[in-house]
């Protein structure tokens, strides 16, 4: 277990751009990622917490890389959602990505849009996060295959 934490955090510094797409994760990432235990917090939804709501991609099958994500907010008024407090935490060990795709992404109160993410092929986990403006917590699995 301690070579795949020590695999994962040398990959975490040899991911990068490529053709102004954003390469959120790297194969050996990806391989880390799968072979970690998959452990799903059983934890109660935060009533009236902002939901995020996948626009694109499709999950209902597979996509091709790169794809678009585009993500749209909602808070329970009077609370706002507050784009800081996004983030992005791939795989079984919730690795952050968030710095990576910020900077190619258009993030704002109504939501997210990255026009080009790049994965590798298989399956993967996003966890993603935003709190609103009264301090409550949303969190929605992007589950996602990549031909």
């Amino acid at each position: 277990m301690r070579s795949l934490v020590i695999l994962f955090a040398l990959a975490v510094c040899a991911s990068a751009s490529v053709y102004g797409q954003v390469q959120l994760v790297t194969e050996e990432e990806v391989r880390a990622a799968a072979a970690a235990p998959m452990l799903t917090p059983r934890a109660a939804p935060v009533q009236d917490a902002p939901q995020i709501e996948i626009v694109s991609p499709d999950i209902k099958g597979a996509v091709t890389s790169p794809t678009k994500v585009h993500l749209r907010f909602r808070a329970v008024s009077p609370a706002t959602p507050k784009p800081e407090s996004f983030r992005a935490l791939y795989g079984s060990f919730r690795l952050d990505i968030t710095n990576r795709l910020l900077p190619f992404a258009k993030l704002t109160t109504e939501g997210l849009i990255l026009d080009e993410a790049s994965l590798p092929s298989g399956s993967h986990r996003i966890f993603l996060e935003i709190q609103d403006s009264v301090g409550r917590t949303g969190v929605k699995l992007l589950s996602v295959t990549v031909q």
